[in-house]
């Protein structure tokens, strides 16, 4: 037991983040390296290990940066999109009666918001939310490619398409501009927050839409926990990778 808390104390005691330098301590115990634990940050808030953080690491924001501009970002989402497909294609009860449907979150799903987060520190900052509703107002989120191949792969099997945002009200009549501007056209119906916890607003719209409209929902693709958790759920649910900022 004495032992062991010595074993324990050297450790921690060797443990020091910002030390570039990762080998193993001449006692044998495993030093990881900045990169690798920025990595491993990133990796548990994928996993919803880590909630409701407010800003990135200061120390990983370079690796969450080029992670967000890099192959291995696209990679993982491609990879998302491409079980979308898969799942897509195993359904052989799609009724095309208008009440099948598949919901899209927004922000990071359909319209990245990488360039806004490009010039705050890819999350590194505290979210200054008017400056980040100003910069949605001027229509700038690009479309994110491979979620607009499935966008339109639903449309053209006969699915509804439901968009469920945490934007608010307000910037209704703007967002539906950059969506158009970018080639997504052709939803049903787009949904956005005012009060609401996310979670508790999304569950409530999937809510209405079964056992008030009726609609069977397929699938959900966000970005985010909030947008596939809570009762009623769809299906199937899929999330693509962000590390930028967590949203409740």
């Amino acid at each position: 037991m004495f032992l062991a808390a010595i074993t324990t104390a050297a450790a921690a005691a060797d443990w020091n983040i910002m030390n570039p330098q990762r080998t193993r301590t001449k006692s044998g115990l495993l030093q990881i390296s900045l990169k690798s634990y920025c990595e491993s940050w990133r990796m548990n808030v994928e996993l919803n290990n880590i909630r409701d953080f407010s800003v990135v690491p200061s120390e990983c924001t370079s690796y969450i940066g080029k992670y967000m501009n890099g192959a291995q970002y696209k990679a993982d989402s491609e990879a998302t999109i491409d079980e979308c497909t898969l799942y897509l294609n195993t359904l052989c009860d799609v009724k095309k009666d208008g009440k099948d449907a598949w919901i899209f979150d927004i922000d990071d799903t359909l319209l990245s918001t990488v360039p806004y987060y490009k010039k705050h520190d890819y999350g590194g900052e505290t979210l200054n939310v008017t400056g980040l509703e100003e910069w949605m107002s001027k229509g700038k989120g690009t479309a994110m490619e491979y979620s607009l191949n499935l966008y339109n792969d639903i449309k053209k099997r006969g699915i509804q398409i439901i968009l469920v945002s945490s934007r608010r009200e307000h910037l209704r009549a703007a967002t539906i501009d950059n969506l158009l501007d970018v080639g997504f056209y052709g939803w049903k119906r787009v949904s956005e927050n005012e009060c609401k916890t996310v979670q508790e607003y999304k569950a409530g719209v999937r809510d209405e839409l079964m056992k008030i409209n009726g609609y069977r929902i397929l699938g959900i693709l966000g970005d985010q926990w909030s947008s596939i958790r809570g009762v009623p759920t769809a299906k199937r649910t899929f999330k693509l990778p962000n590390s930028l900022y967590y949203v409740a």
